[in-house]
């Protein structure tokens, strides 16, 4: 095979030339080339902007949102929100392991999820079974397929696999928390109640120890509520993450004027950027994890109040990212079972 099939350069109809990702049209034919792997997909976990983008013009209706949803499979050969360009990813069962994919061991019938975006994987649905609207998760029939370069996670037996789905799916949040948040500094994080917010927390908490400080912004008071039965901030803010003025006055209050050395921006919503950099020190950084960040915003409004931060794009992946944010529902029972409450339970 060539060297470039890795990436899945071969699958792309339109335009040529490119990587799948940016791709308008992928080929999504069921059967693999040497290097691929095929699924038979189960649970789409759409990602949290695209699944608010497709609800929303829907008006909740999940009639009109499973037609939206096959529609832009249908046309484009992946799940790419073509509002807000995004995916999520999916978990399935191996159907074919190519001869030349890069592992092996592999079998028919083992489960995976698949750790790049579904704005990248190729994909053909037969049937979207139903859809739940509180954990963004679509059952359907289906196949898919990895490219040798994809990243994935066998399903580990002692956790739940929509769990898992539903983790794996911000897992590159936490995990570059762990990197990034140092004993004694004060990490702030913007959608704290969200799932990859819990996350971040706990992690940031982990990292920061005794001496530093995780300060949680939330939009409802029962979240607060939440988040102190589940340990993991030590302040709060009750503000929407619109009013930069506001949260910047309250960030400043609560560290004495200091500001965050590091601050996580993990909301489904637009217009967020400035109130991420104004909560942040000068030379502190800023990680923007939402997919709804404009960074065009973000570094023209940095540079128009004169603050120097680092801002760093939220890759999805960083190594042993998968492991990381598996171990967090190991060590964390409470945020164990408040996850499979809210995203692993088919009463949702």
């Amino acid at each position: 095979m060539s060297k470039h099939t890795k990436y899945g350069v071969h699958r792309v109809i339109e335009p040529k030339g490119i990587l799948p990702q940016a791709a308008y049209q992928l080929d999504a034919t069921p059967s693999i080339y040497p290097d691929e792997l095929l699924i038979d997909v189960d649970v789409l976990n759409i990602d949290s902007a695209s699944f608010h983008q497709i609800k929303e013009a829907c008006a909740h209706d999940v009639e009109k949102m499973k037609e939206m949803i096959l529609s832009i499979v249908s046309v484009q050969g992946k799940m790419q929100n073509p509002v807000t360009k995004s995916g999520g990813m999916l978990i399935g069962e191996i159907l074919e392991v190519g001869s030349e994919f890069h592992n092996q061991n592999l079998q028919k019938g083992m489960k995976v999820a698949t750790l790049v975006s579904l704005s990248l994987t190729p994909l053909k649905i037969e049937e979207i079974i139903s859809i739940n609207l509180s954990n963004e998760q679509v059952k359907i029939k289906g196949k898919a397929i990895l490219f040798d370069s994809g990243i994935y996670s066998v399903i580990p037996n002692d956790l739940d696999e929509k769990l898992v789905l539903a983790a794996l799916d911000v897992c590159g949040a936490p995990a570059q928390v762990k990197k990034l948040a140092k004993p004694g500094d004060t990490v702030f994080i913007i959608g704290a109640a969200g799932k990859s917010g819990m996350l971040c927390s706990y992690q940031a908490k982990k990292e920061v120890g005794p001496t530093g400080k995780v300060i949680g912004l939330v939009n409802e008071e029962n979240q607060i509520e939440q988040l102190k039965n589940l340990e993991l901030c030590d302040e709060f803010i009750l503000e929407s993450a619109l009013h930069s003025m506001d949260v910047y006055e309250k960030v400043y209050e609560l560290t004495q004027g200091k500001l965050a050395d590091l601050t996580i921006n993990v909301v489904n919503v637009q217009n967020t950027e400035m109130t991420s950099i104004l909560a942040t020190k000068d030379d502190g950084i800023v990680y923007f994890f939402s997919m709804a960040t404009s960074f065009t915003k973000a570094a023209l409004g940095a540079e128009g109040i004169g603050k120097d931060v680092t801002m760093m794009i939220g890759n999805g992946y960083t190594k042993g990212h998968a492991l990381v944010t598996l171990d967090i529902l190991r060590e964390n029972r409470k945020l164990h079972d408040y996850f499979m409450k809210r995203y692993a339970s088919e009463e949702n």
